[in-house]
């Protein structure tokens, strides 16, 4: 069975950090572009930030870049998603996806993220004082 399981969510005061993962299971990630997505109640999904299979290149959204890093552990079939400085408007439900690409860019020519084609159930992140 195909399984993404997110985790490290949870409740953090603003400027905090949190790391996010995102861990395969019954499948290999090393040919995968993942990318990682959030929803906060009314608003709709946003990608976050991607990370290639091949390259290792890695794509942010501007609301977050310069404070979260994602980066891939391919040994441990995993990649994480690392926040600082975290705000309140970063609280949503934050979910990883994987898409199958060998080579090419998690990034699609007019900058949105690929969507995958597998998804993990999400975890919770809120950023409160």
């Amino acid at each position: 069975q195909l399984q993404l399981v997110e985790s490290g969510g949870g409740l953090v005061q603003p400027g905090g950090s949190l790391r996010l993962s995102c861990a395969a299971s019954g499948f290999t990630l090393d040919f995968y572009a993942i990318g990682w997505f959030r929803q906060a109640p009314g608003k709709e999904r946003e990608g976050v930030s991607c990370i290639s299979s091949s390259s290792g290149s890695t794509h942010y959204a501007d609301s977050v870049k310069g404070r979260f890093t994602i980066s891939r552990d391919n040994a441990k079939n995993t990649v994480y998603l690392q926040m600082n400085s975290l705000k309140p408007e970063d609280t949503a439900v934050y979910y990883c996806g994987a898409v199958f690409l060998r080579f090419g860019e998690c990034r699609t020519v007019a900058g949105s993220i690929r969507e995958p084609n597998y998804w993990g159930q999400g975890t919770q992140v809120t950023v409160s004082s």
